[in-house]
Protein backbone atom coordinates (compact mmCIF):
# COMPACT_ATOMS: atom_id res chain seq x y z
CA UNK A 1 0.00 0.00 0.00
CA UNK A 2 1.49 3.21 -1.26
CA UNK A 3 -0.14 6.23 1.10
CA UNK A 4 0.80 10.06 0.24
CA UNK A 5 1.14 12.44 3.25
CA UNK A 6 0.11 15.99 1.98
CA UNK A 7 1.48 18.08 4.71
CA UNK A 8 -0.59 21.85 4.68
CA UNK A 9 1.27 23.62 6.68
CA UNK A 10 1.65 27.45 6.44
CA UNK A 11 -0.75 26.97 3.74
CA UNK A 12 1.63 24.35 1.63
CA UNK A 13 1.16 21.38 0.43
CA UNK A 14 1.75 19.38 -2.96
CA UNK A 15 -1.87 20.76 -4.11
CA UNK A 16 -2.49 19.45 -7.53
CA UNK A 17 0.65 17.98 -7.85
CA UNK A 18 -0.57 15.40 -5.57
CA UNK A 19 -1.91 12.89 -7.84
CA UNK A 20 1.47 12.91 -9.97
CA UNK A 21 3.45 12.02 -6.98
CA UNK A 22 1.49 9.44 -6.02
CA UNK A 23 1.70 7.92 -9.43
CA UNK A 24 5.18 8.56 -9.39
CA UNK A 25 5.39 6.77 -5.63
CA UNK A 26 3.34 3.93 -7.03
CA UNK A 27 6.07 3.48 -9.90
CA UNK A 28 8.65 3.89 -7.13
CA UNK A 29 7.26 0.69 -5.76
CA UNK A 30 6.31 -1.27 -9.02
CA UNK A 31 10.40 -0.55 -9.98
CA UNK A 32 11.53 -3.42 -7.62
CA UNK A 33 8.41 -6.11 -8.05
CA UNK A 34 5.96 -4.80 -5.31
CA UNK A 35 2.25 -4.60 -6.39
CA UNK A 36 0.82 -1.85 -5.42
CA UNK A 37 -2.81 -3.15 -4.22
CA UNK A 38 -3.97 0.40 -2.72
CA UNK A 39 -2.96 3.81 -2.94
CA UNK A 40 -4.19 7.49 -1.58
CA UNK A 41 -3.45 10.64 -0.39
CA UNK A 42 -3.70 11.59 3.05
CA UNK A 43 -3.72 15.49 3.96
CA UNK A 44 -2.06 16.95 7.22
CA UNK A 45 -2.80 19.75 8.79
CA UNK A 46 -0.76 19.12 11.92
CA UNK A 47 2.27 16.49 11.66
CA UNK A 48 2.09 14.33 15.00
CA UNK A 49 5.43 13.62 16.09
CA UNK A 50 4.97 9.44 17.30
CA UNK A 51 3.21 9.12 14.03
CA UNK A 52 3.62 11.52 11.34
CA UNK A 53 -0.30 10.65 10.57
CA UNK A 54 -3.07 11.66 13.28
CA UNK A 55 -4.97 8.74 15.27
CA UNK A 56 -7.89 8.60 12.64
CA UNK A 57 -5.91 8.31 9.58
CA UNK A 58 -3.69 5.73 11.25
CA UNK A 59 -6.72 3.95 12.02
CA UNK A 60 -7.84 4.27 8.40
CA UNK A 61 -4.74 2.85 6.53
CA UNK A 62 -4.64 0.09 9.31
CA UNK A 63 -8.49 -0.54 8.09
CA UNK A 64 -7.31 -0.49 4.33
CA UNK A 65 -4.25 -3.03 4.84
CA UNK A 66 -6.92 -5.78 6.51
CA UNK A 67 -9.10 -5.37 3.68
CA UNK A 68 -6.51 -5.79 1.09
CA UNK A 69 -4.71 -7.74 2.70
CA UNK A 70 -1.51 -5.20 2.29
CA UNK A 71 1.64 -7.30 3.58
CA UNK A 72 3.96 -3.50 3.40
CA UNK A 73 2.78 0.33 4.28
CA UNK A 74 5.08 2.35 1.60
CA UNK A 75 4.94 6.08 2.89
CA UNK A 76 5.60 8.44 0.01
CA UNK A 77 7.28 10.94 2.56
CA UNK A 78 10.08 11.00 5.11
CA UNK A 79 9.76 9.38 8.32
CA UNK A 80 11.56 9.47 11.30
CA UNK A 81 12.99 5.87 13.21
CA UNK A 82 10.40 6.74 16.10
CA UNK A 83 7.74 7.47 13.19
CA UNK A 84 8.67 4.42 11.35
CA UNK A 85 8.69 2.21 15.09
CA UNK A 86 5.47 3.55 16.11
CA UNK A 87 3.64 3.16 12.80
CA UNK A 88 4.88 -0.89 12.44
CA UNK A 89 3.41 -1.37 16.42
CA UNK A 90 0.08 0.04 15.50
CA UNK A 91 -0.25 -1.42 11.81
CA UNK A 92 1.03 -4.49 12.45
CA UNK A 93 3.28 -4.15 9.48
CA UNK A 94 6.42 -3.62 7.89
CA UNK A 95 6.40 0.25 7.05
CA UNK A 96 9.03 2.21 4.85
CA UNK A 97 9.48 5.46 3.64
CA UNK A 98 10.51 7.19 0.57
CA UNK A 99 13.94 7.37 1.28
CA UNK A 100 14.24 4.01 2.03
CA UNK A 101 12.23 2.82 -0.78
CA UNK A 102 14.79 4.80 -3.00
CA UNK A 103 17.57 2.89 -1.05
CA UNK A 104 16.06 -0.51 -2.17
CA UNK A 105 15.63 0.06 -5.78
CA UNK A 106 19.33 1.25 -5.72
CA UNK A 107 20.63 -1.75 -4.16
CA UNK A 108 18.72 -3.89 -6.29
CA UNK A 109 19.74 -1.95 -9.31
CA UNK A 110 23.74 -0.93 -8.78
CA UNK A 111 25.61 -2.59 -11.23
CA UNK A 112 29.51 -1.49 -10.94
CA UNK A 113 31.91 -1.46 -7.99
CA UNK A 114 31.56 1.88 -7.56
CA UNK A 115 27.64 2.00 -7.43
CA UNK A 116 27.83 -0.77 -5.18
CA UNK A 117 29.91 0.73 -2.46
CA UNK A 118 27.61 4.46 -3.18
CA UNK A 119 24.46 2.47 -2.66
CA UNK A 120 26.27 0.74 0.55
CA UNK A 121 27.38 3.96 2.29
CA UNK A 122 23.99 5.33 2.00
CA UNK A 123 22.34 2.50 3.11
CA UNK A 124 24.68 2.75 6.19
CA UNK A 125 23.97 6.40 6.52
CA UNK A 126 20.42 6.07 6.35
CA UNK A 127 20.06 2.90 8.54
CA UNK A 128 22.56 4.63 11.37
CA UNK A 129 19.79 6.73 12.93
CA UNK A 130 17.35 3.70 13.04
CA UNK A 131 19.26 1.04 14.71
CA UNK A 132 17.45 1.95 18.04
CA UNK A 133 14.66 0.08 15.98
CA UNK A 134 16.85 -3.29 15.94
CA UNK A 135 17.93 -3.64 18.98
CA UNK A 136 15.36 -2.87 21.77
CA UNK A 137 16.02 -6.34 23.45
CA UNK A 138 19.77 -5.62 23.73
CA UNK A 139 19.55 -2.31 25.54
CA UNK A 140 21.19 -2.85 28.69
CA UNK A 141 24.73 -2.67 29.36
CA UNK A 142 26.94 -5.68 29.19
CA UNK A 143 30.24 -5.96 31.18
CA UNK A 144 32.30 -7.05 33.57
CA UNK A 145 32.17 -7.64 37.55
CA UNK A 146 33.48 -5.43 40.20
CA UNK A 147 36.93 -2.73 39.23
CA UNK A 148 38.13 -5.91 36.43
CA UNK A 149 34.82 -5.54 33.92
CA UNK A 150 34.00 -1.47 34.06
CA UNK A 151 30.34 -0.47 32.51
CA UNK A 152 30.77 -2.06 29.10
CA UNK A 153 29.51 -0.98 25.50
CA UNK A 154 25.89 -1.12 24.62
CA UNK A 155 25.04 -3.40 21.99
CA UNK A 156 23.88 0.04 20.01
CA UNK A 157 27.04 1.92 20.43
CA UNK A 158 28.97 -1.42 19.33
CA UNK A 159 27.06 -1.81 16.39
CA UNK A 160 26.77 2.28 15.69
CA UNK A 161 30.57 1.76 15.78
CA UNK A 162 30.50 -0.85 13.59
CA UNK A 163 28.80 1.25 11.16
CA UNK A 164 31.39 4.48 11.66
CA UNK A 165 34.21 2.13 10.76
CA UNK A 166 32.92 0.51 7.78
CA UNK A 167 31.67 4.27 6.28
CA UNK A 168 35.00 5.61 7.23
CA UNK A 169 36.71 2.92 4.99
CA UNK A 170 33.49 3.08 2.14
CA UNK A 171 34.42 6.84 1.73
CA UNK A 172 38.37 6.33 1.33
CA UNK A 173 37.02 3.73 -1.21
CA UNK A 174 35.10 6.01 -2.82
CA UNK A 175 37.02 8.98 -2.69
CA UNK A 176 39.96 6.52 -4.60
CA UNK A 177 37.37 5.58 -7.12
CA UNK A 178 36.01 9.44 -7.68
CA UNK A 179 40.28 10.00 -8.34
CA UNK A 180 40.12 7.23 -10.63
CA UNK A 181 37.49 9.02 -12.50
CA UNK A 182 38.67 12.13 -12.35
CA UNK A 183 41.83 10.93 -13.84
CA UNK A 184 40.09 9.11 -16.95
CA UNK A 185 38.04 12.76 -16.80
CA UNK A 186 41.55 14.67 -17.63
CA UNK A 187 42.89 11.96 -19.91
CA UNK A 188 39.49 12.63 -21.76
CA UNK A 189 39.77 16.27 -22.03
CA UNK A 190 43.29 15.60 -23.73
CA UNK A 191 41.73 13.14 -26.22
CA UNK A 192 40.51 15.17 -28.91
CA UNK A 193 36.92 13.91 -28.67
CA UNK A 194 33.72 16.02 -27.34
CA UNK A 195 31.45 14.36 -24.61
CA UNK A 196 27.85 14.71 -24.76
CA UNK A 197 26.05 14.12 -21.20
CA UNK A 198 21.84 12.28 -21.25
CA UNK A 199 20.59 13.96 -18.31
CA UNK A 200 16.33 14.18 -17.39
CA UNK A 201 13.87 13.07 -14.68
CA UNK A 202 14.12 9.51 -14.33
CA UNK A 203 11.79 7.37 -16.58
CA UNK A 204 12.24 10.38 -19.33
CA UNK A 205 13.52 7.74 -22.03
CA UNK A 206 17.57 8.69 -21.54
CA UNK A 207 18.38 5.12 -22.18
CA UNK A 208 16.32 3.83 -24.96
CA UNK A 209 17.89 7.50 -26.94
CA UNK A 210 21.05 6.24 -25.71
CA UNK A 211 20.55 2.82 -27.08
CA UNK A 212 19.18 4.35 -30.61
CA UNK A 213 21.73 6.42 -30.64
CA UNK A 214 24.97 4.28 -29.80
CA UNK A 215 23.44 0.39 -30.68
CA UNK A 216 23.89 -0.65 -27.53
CA UNK A 217 21.69 -2.81 -25.29
CA UNK A 218 21.51 -0.49 -21.90
CA UNK A 219 18.41 -1.76 -19.70
CA UNK A 220 15.80 0.62 -20.98
CA UNK A 221 12.27 -0.23 -19.26
CA UNK A 222 9.31 1.48 -18.15
CA UNK A 223 10.88 1.94 -14.77
CA UNK A 224 12.03 4.54 -12.37
CA UNK A 225 15.52 4.25 -11.98
CA UNK A 226 16.44 1.50 -14.76
CA UNK A 227 19.82 3.20 -14.91
CA UNK A 228 21.84 3.72 -12.02
CA UNK A 229 25.33 3.30 -13.40
CA UNK A 230 26.60 5.84 -16.11
CA UNK A 231 27.67 4.32 -19.49
CA UNK A 232 29.66 6.00 -22.41
CA UNK A 233 29.94 4.92 -25.91
CA UNK A 234 31.31 6.42 -29.05
CA UNK A 235 29.10 8.22 -31.58
CA UNK A 236 29.53 9.81 -34.90
CA UNK A 237 27.51 12.99 -35.68
CA UNK A 238 27.37 15.66 -38.44
CA UNK A 239 30.74 17.55 -39.02
CA UNK A 240 31.93 15.03 -35.97
CA UNK A 241 34.11 12.05 -36.45
CA UNK A 242 33.81 10.91 -33.07
CA UNK A 243 31.80 11.75 -29.99
CA UNK A 244 31.51 10.10 -26.20
CA UNK A 245 27.65 9.67 -25.50
CA UNK A 246 27.33 9.59 -21.39
CA UNK A 247 24.08 7.82 -19.94
CA UNK A 248 23.74 9.06 -16.33
CA UNK A 249 21.15 8.22 -13.73
CA UNK A 250 17.94 9.59 -13.21
CA UNK A 251 16.98 12.83 -10.90
CA UNK A 252 14.16 12.64 -9.17
CA UNK A 253 12.16 15.13 -6.64
CA UNK A 254 13.24 14.52 -3.19
CA UNK A 255 16.01 11.96 -3.78
CA UNK A 256 17.27 11.10 -0.39
CA UNK A 257 20.17 13.15 0.62
CA UNK A 258 22.64 10.03 1.77
CA UNK A 259 22.16 9.45 -2.10
CA UNK A 260 22.79 13.34 -3.68
CA UNK A 261 25.84 13.07 -1.52
CA UNK A 262 27.27 9.32 -2.64
CA UNK A 263 26.18 9.88 -6.56
CA UNK A 264 27.88 13.14 -6.76
CA UNK A 265 30.97 11.07 -8.49
CA UNK A 266 28.19 9.94 -10.96
CA UNK A 267 26.78 13.02 -11.48
CA UNK A 268 30.34 14.85 -11.79
CA UNK A 269 30.44 13.47 -15.36
CA UNK A 270 27.58 15.68 -16.31
CA UNK A 271 30.01 19.19 -15.34
CA UNK A 272 33.03 17.70 -17.86
CA UNK A 273 30.72 17.32 -20.60
CA UNK A 274 30.55 19.87 -23.87
CA UNK A 275 27.01 19.83 -24.57
CA UNK A 276 23.97 18.60 -22.48
CA UNK A 277 20.91 17.00 -23.71
CA UNK A 278 18.35 17.40 -21.63
CA UNK A 279 15.78 14.31 -22.29
CA UNK A 280 11.81 15.29 -20.92
CA UNK A 281 8.93 13.31 -21.36
CA UNK A 282 6.60 16.03 -22.53
CA UNK A 283 3.61 13.77 -22.74
CA UNK A 284 4.15 13.49 -18.38
CA UNK A 285 1.11 15.53 -17.04
CA UNK A 286 4.00 16.69 -14.42
CA UNK A 287 7.04 17.91 -17.11
CA UNK A 288 7.44 21.08 -16.06
CA UNK A 289 8.02 20.08 -12.03
CA UNK A 290 10.15 17.38 -13.60
CA UNK A 291 12.38 19.85 -15.67
CA UNK A 292 12.38 22.15 -12.58
CA UNK A 293 13.66 19.29 -10.38
CA UNK A 294 16.72 18.45 -12.84
CA UNK A 295 17.93 22.29 -13.71
CA UNK A 296 17.74 22.47 -9.67
CA UNK A 297 20.27 19.29 -9.29
CA UNK A 298 22.17 20.96 -12.16
CA UNK A 299 22.59 24.32 -10.24
CA UNK A 300 23.91 22.42 -7.19
CA UNK A 301 26.69 20.74 -9.64
CA UNK A 302 27.28 24.04 -10.62
CA UNK A 303 26.49 23.59 -14.35
CA UNK A 304 24.18 26.10 -14.14
CA UNK A 305 25.19 29.38 -12.54
CA UNK A 306 23.27 32.76 -12.12
CA UNK A 307 24.06 34.18 -15.49
CA UNK A 308 22.98 30.59 -17.06
CA UNK A 309 24.19 27.33 -18.06
CA UNK A 310 28.05 27.37 -18.46
CA UNK A 311 27.55 24.25 -21.06
CA UNK A 312 25.54 24.47 -23.95
CA UNK A 313 22.01 22.59 -23.11
CA UNK A 314 19.60 21.41 -25.87
CA UNK A 315 15.99 19.71 -24.90
CA UNK A 316 15.08 16.48 -26.39
CA UNK A 317 11.14 16.37 -26.02
CA UNK A 318 11.02 12.64 -26.00
CA UNK A 319 7.64 10.74 -25.91
CA UNK A 320 6.39 12.70 -29.05
CA UNK A 321 4.88 10.67 -30.21
CA UNK A 322 1.91 10.20 -27.33
CA UNK A 323 1.18 13.54 -27.88
CA UNK A 324 -2.22 13.73 -29.64
CA UNK A 325 -2.03 16.28 -32.61
CA UNK A 326 -3.28 19.06 -31.17
CA UNK A 327 -0.89 18.86 -27.99
CA UNK A 328 1.86 18.03 -30.48
CA UNK A 329 0.75 21.82 -32.31
CA UNK A 330 0.50 23.77 -29.46
CA UNK A 331 3.77 22.49 -28.04
CA UNK A 332 5.38 23.22 -31.75
CA UNK A 333 3.95 26.49 -31.04
CA UNK A 334 5.87 27.36 -27.77
CA UNK A 335 8.80 25.94 -29.79
CA UNK A 336 8.36 28.51 -32.72
CA UNK A 337 8.24 31.22 -29.97
CA UNK A 338 11.22 30.11 -28.26
CA UNK A 339 9.77 30.09 -24.82
CA UNK A 340 12.42 28.07 -23.98
CA UNK A 341 15.87 30.03 -23.20
CA UNK A 342 17.60 26.63 -25.18
CA UNK A 343 17.29 25.03 -28.30
CA UNK A 344 14.25 22.39 -28.32
CA UNK A 345 13.99 18.95 -30.60
CA UNK A 346 10.88 17.00 -30.56
CA UNK A 347 12.11 13.12 -30.68
CA UNK A 348 10.34 10.12 -29.98
CA UNK A 349 13.62 8.05 -29.02
CA UNK A 350 11.00 4.82 -29.22
CA UNK A 351 10.50 5.34 -32.73
CA UNK A 352 13.47 7.21 -34.05
CA UNK A 353 11.36 10.49 -35.27
CA UNK A 354 13.24 13.81 -34.89
CA UNK A 355 16.45 11.93 -33.76
CA UNK A 356 18.46 12.91 -36.50
CA UNK A 357 16.92 16.51 -36.35
CA UNK A 358 18.84 16.20 -32.77
CA UNK A 359 22.01 14.64 -34.33
CA UNK A 360 22.19 17.80 -36.90
CA UNK A 361 21.51 20.09 -33.83
CA UNK A 362 24.24 18.61 -31.95
CA UNK A 363 26.72 18.68 -34.44
CA UNK A 364 26.36 22.18 -35.18
CA UNK A 365 26.11 23.01 -31.54
CA UNK A 366 29.79 21.37 -30.74
CA UNK A 367 31.58 22.83 -34.35
CA UNK A 368 29.44 25.96 -34.51
CA UNK A 369 32.15 27.71 -32.79
CA UNK A 370 34.89 26.64 -34.88
CA UNK A 371 37.40 29.43 -35.92
CA UNK A 372 40.36 28.85 -39.01
CA UNK A 373 43.41 29.55 -37.90
CA UNK A 374 46.86 29.37 -39.32
CA UNK A 375 49.58 27.18 -37.06
CA UNK A 376 53.28 26.57 -38.11
CA UNK A 377 54.30 23.17 -36.55
CA UNK A 378 57.40 21.95 -36.70
CA UNK A 379 58.11 18.86 -39.02
CA UNK A 380 60.18 17.26 -35.78
CA UNK A 381 57.04 17.68 -33.81
CA UNK A 382 55.19 14.93 -35.33
CA UNK A 383 52.90 14.32 -32.60
CA UNK A 384 51.08 17.72 -32.95
CA UNK A 385 50.98 17.34 -36.84
CA UNK A 386 48.96 13.64 -36.27
CA UNK A 387 46.88 15.68 -33.55
CA UNK A 388 45.70 18.40 -36.17
CA UNK A 389 45.26 15.89 -38.92
CA UNK A 390 43.29 13.69 -36.80
CA UNK A 391 40.92 15.70 -35.35
CA UNK A 392 41.13 19.38 -36.88
CA UNK A 393 39.60 20.40 -40.23
CA UNK A 394 42.58 20.84 -42.34
CA UNK A 395 41.76 23.37 -44.84
CA UNK A 396 45.35 24.22 -46.80
CA UNK A 397 48.93 22.94 -45.63
CA UNK A 398 52.27 23.65 -47.02
CA UNK A 399 55.91 22.85 -45.95
CA UNK A 400 58.09 25.98 -45.02
CA UNK A 401 61.77 26.82 -43.66
CA UNK A 402 62.25 29.19 -40.75
CA UNK A 403 65.37 30.07 -39.93
CA UNK A 404 64.40 29.41 -36.08
CA UNK A 405 62.89 26.40 -36.16
CA UNK A 406 63.71 24.61 -39.48
CA UNK A 407 61.58 22.95 -41.82
CA UNK A 408 58.27 23.40 -40.29
CA UNK A 409 54.22 23.10 -41.96
CA UNK A 410 52.14 26.47 -42.25
CA UNK A 411 48.77 24.33 -41.72
CA UNK A 412 45.54 25.96 -42.27
CA UNK A 413 42.90 24.54 -39.77
CA UNK A 414 39.48 24.81 -38.04
CA UNK A 415 39.33 24.04 -34.60
CA UNK A 416 36.80 24.93 -31.92
CA UNK A 417 37.89 26.91 -28.62
CA UNK A 418 38.05 23.50 -26.91
CA UNK A 419 39.94 21.47 -29.93
CA UNK A 420 42.68 24.78 -29.59
CA UNK A 421 43.00 24.52 -25.98
CA UNK A 422 43.84 20.62 -25.90
CA UNK A 423 45.91 21.48 -29.21
CA UNK A 424 48.08 23.94 -27.06
CA UNK A 425 48.12 21.37 -24.10
CA UNK A 426 49.83 19.15 -25.96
Amino acid sequence: MVVLPDIRQRGGGLGADAESRLEEGQGLARAIGIEVVEAFILPIRTVRPATLFGEGQVERIAVACNQSDAELVIVDGALSAIQQRNLEEKLKRKVIDRTGLILEIFGERAATAEGRLQVELAHLDYQAGRLVRSWTHLERQRGGFGFLGGPGETQIEADRRLIRNRMARLRRELEQVRRTRGLHRERRQRAPWPVIALVGYTNAGKSTLFNRLTGADVMAEDLLFATLDPTMRAIRLPGVEKAILSDTVGFISDLPTQLVAAFRATLEEVTAADVIVHVRDVANLASADQKAEVEQILADLGVIGEAGSTIPIVEAWNKWDLLTPEEQAMRQDLIAAKIAEVPVVPISALTGAGVETLLDKLGEMLTGSAQTLELTVPLSDGQRLAWLHAHGDIISENQVDIAEIGPAMRIKVRLTPRELGRFTSL
